[in-house]
């Protein structure tokens, strides 16, 4: 076969776009590459869609709930739910993007060792998704 894929962008469905957007952009550097247009809804001001980037890595948030319809608190089982998607992301200095990290304010523990040899750290995102920085190179 010949075919040949050049990237993959996951698209997670968010609770609450400010606190994602918060998360992402201004806890973990992310970038916002492009964004649907600020909409007014009873949740606030804010983009139903945003895909994000942090050298080579992309990913697209997207609100869960159309407007006026989502609930005010996260829904326990969807939140569950999400407990069992990983996303890995490779990092060339995982002590530094570590330290990057809980300066910015986040509670994670430090990096160790996996059973399959790769050194990492994880966390869970506001939607309970989790991030995994592991060494590369």
């Amino acid at each position: 076969m010949s075919t040949k894929f050049v990237g993959l962008t996951p698209l997670i469905q968010v609770f609450d776009m400010p606190t994602s957007l918060a998360f992402y952009r201004d806890k973990l550097g992310f970038e916002v590459v492009s964004a649907s247009p600020v909409v007014d809804t009873p949740e606030g001001k804010f983009s139903n869609w945003m895909w994000l980037r942090s050298g080579s890595v992309d990913l697209m948030l997207n609100t869960a709930y159309d407007s006026g319809e989502r609930p005010g608190a996260p829904d326990a089982f969807r939140m569950a739910s999400h407990g069992d998607t990983g996303m890995y992301i490779g990092c060339p200095d995982l002590d530094e993007t570590y330290a990057t990290f809980t300066r910015a304010g986040l509670k994670i523990d430090p990096p160790t060792m996996s059973s399959y040899g790769l050194r990492q750290f994880s966390l869970r995102d506001p939607d309970n998704f989790q991030l995994v920085f592991q060494q590369v190179g």
